[in-house]
């Protein structure tokens, strides 16, 4: 079942990066398309916001897929060291780690698309409000008696 879920990952993932591979190629043609003009310049810079955070997408699940089979299905897999997943813990840091990087992106791509009138401090207070929710749940945890007991 673990085998299934990681091919459909890895599925996902490519299908992923193919998106992002049509996003460049369509943001590559614009200013050829539309002409060099302020509202181009716009469209170019939120275009290079959303291919990043489309490949950062494709690169999680990507992580997620090699983190789940090297848990689940051969630990002895040659991988750089930051890619090395020990336990469940590891993969949810990893996944968390990057979600933080993406709601950033998200974010910017909301400030420079504001149109002056939405209200930017409720959509940035919420994602601060999460991103510092999933940096306390993936921060160091207090030591358990369990792991006390071992240290005494």
């Amino acid at each position: 079942m673990v085998i299934l879920a990681v091919v459909c990952i890895a599925v996902a993932s490519t299908a992923t990066f193919v998106y992002g591979g049509v996003l460049t190629a369509r943001f590559v043609a614009l200013p050829f398309r539309d002409g060099v003009n302020p509202t181009t310049t716009k469209a170019m810079i939120l275009g290079a916001i959303e291919i990043v955070d489309v490949f950062l997408l494709g690169i999680t699940m990507y992580v997620i897929a090699l983190g789940m089979y090297e848990l689940f299905v051969d630990q002895n897999l040659s991988l750089p060291r930051w890619l090395q997943i020990e336990d469940l813990d590891d993969l949810k840091a990893k996944l968390l780690g990057v979600v933080v990087v993406v709601l950033g992106v998200v974010f910017l791509g909301q400030v420079i698309a504001w149109d002056g009138v939405r209200d930017m401090l409720r959509f940035g207070g919420g994602i601060a409000l999460v991103i510092a929710a999933l940096t306390y749940f993936i921060g160091p945890k207090p030591p358990t008696a369990e792991g006390k007991e071992r240290q005494g």
